[in-house]
């Protein structure tokens, strides 16, 4: 792969004085350099995107790797909250630095993937001389056909083009997936979380990067009923919901009154939204707020209406309907079954996640 790529050896190995890759020339940084002072443009819709190398290319002659500042390693692990269950795919891994760290600072598994095998060769001897080669392996591979699907963290220093490419499958990864990327963000997707980061020895460009997290979003556009109960009696409810990545928008409908969402979104299999329906002893807030599993919705359902708050519970299924009884903590004391059902999931949307 030419251009940007992610790079490689682990902090521990730079504290040695290893020095791994092949130096860029200077005309060949400043280029770059140009590149990196660049915001990433949205593509417009019905662009056809380039089809990606096939995995016997070989590196563009005198394209450079661009080793990722030791500052940003940091900042990308830290970001992502990688810890020792995680397992890191870094897609574009140069000489292995950010795999390689987050096994020797966080006890992270990973997996780095390069189109050059010298790097590739160079990080797996890295590795193997930290002890590591049983929790890290890099592999020649073409990053479009590497199989992401393990991955609870996926790292990426790549050219905005690479990136959209790369988009529609991040977005469809398992909900909860953390993907950082280093200066560049995934096209019109809303990055959570973005910080910038000081790096006043830079060789080029400004002191500074900029590092970006996104949290892959459960899928749940579509239409969900089911019927709340509070102070025994029991109300159906309709949701439509309306997704944009990880934003959501929609109407809530409760018996024959409804109100537009608010407060509505989604991180990872995190799912919250809600609404102020006009009744007819005043107004009432219902809110939800629990978990997307498996085509199922499983939380907390508040009612709120002139003072008093009742917490019951709530849960809705794409394969049953039976009553879901259970006491939580609340306010008020009462005992609430909700039952609800996927009546309809929409067609995939072009900003789906």
């Amino acid at each position: 792969m030419a251009g940007i790529r992610t790079d490689g050896v682990g902090q521990t190995a730079h504290r040695r004085g290893v020095r791994r890759g092949r130096p860029a020339t200077i005309a060949a940084a400043a280029v770059l350099a140009g590149m990196l002072w660049l915001a990433p443009s949205p593509v417009p819709a019905g662009l056809a995107l380039a089809q990606p190398q096939p995995v016997e290319a070989a590196p563009v002659a005198g394209a450079p790797y661009v080793p990722t500042p030791w500052p940003v390693v940091r900042a990308m692990l830290e970001l992502a909250r990688v810890g020792d269950t995680d397992f890191v795919v870094d897609l574009g891994s140069g000489d292995g630095r950010v795999v390689i760290e987050a096994a020797l600072s966080r006890g992270a598994r990973g997996l780095g993937v390069e189109i050059d095998s010298d790097l590739v060769l160079s990080s797996n001897d890295e590795a193997r001389q930290l002890g590591l080669s049983a929790r890290v392996a890099f592999e020649r591979r073409d990053l479009f056909e590497t199989d992401l699907s393990t991955a609870t963290v996926v790292t990426l220093y790549l050219l905005p083009r690479l990136l959209m490419e790369l988009q529609p499958r991040l977005a469809r990864l398992r909900p909860g997936t953390r993907i950082v990327s280093h200066d560049f963000r995934l096209g019109d997707w809303k990055p959570d979380a973005t910080v910038k980061v000081d790096v006043p020895d830079r060789a080029f460009g400004p002191p500074f990067s900029t590092v970006y997290l996104w949290v892959v979003p459960a899928y749940v556009q579509g239409t969900w009923e089911g019927s709340v109960a509070d102070r025994g009696r029991s109300e159906r409810f309709r949701v439509d919901l309306r997704q944009d990545y990880q934003a959501l928008s929609g109407t809530l409908r409760v018996g024959a009154r409804s109100g537009p969402i608010d407060r509505a979104a989604i991180a990872g299999d995190q799912v919250t939204f809600g609404a102020r329906i006009d009744g007819a002893g005043g107004p009432v807030r219902h809110s939800f707020e629990g978990r997307s599993l498996a085509g199922e919705l499983v939380g907390r359902w508040t009612v709120e209406a002139a003072g008093r708050t009742a917490g019951p519970s709530a849960a809705a299924s794409a394969s049953s309907v039976a009553a879901v009884a259970r006491t939580v903590a609340r306010t008020v004391a009462t005992t609430v079954a909700v039952t609800a059902t996927r009546a309809e999931a929409s067609p995939v949307p072009a900003r789906r996640p």
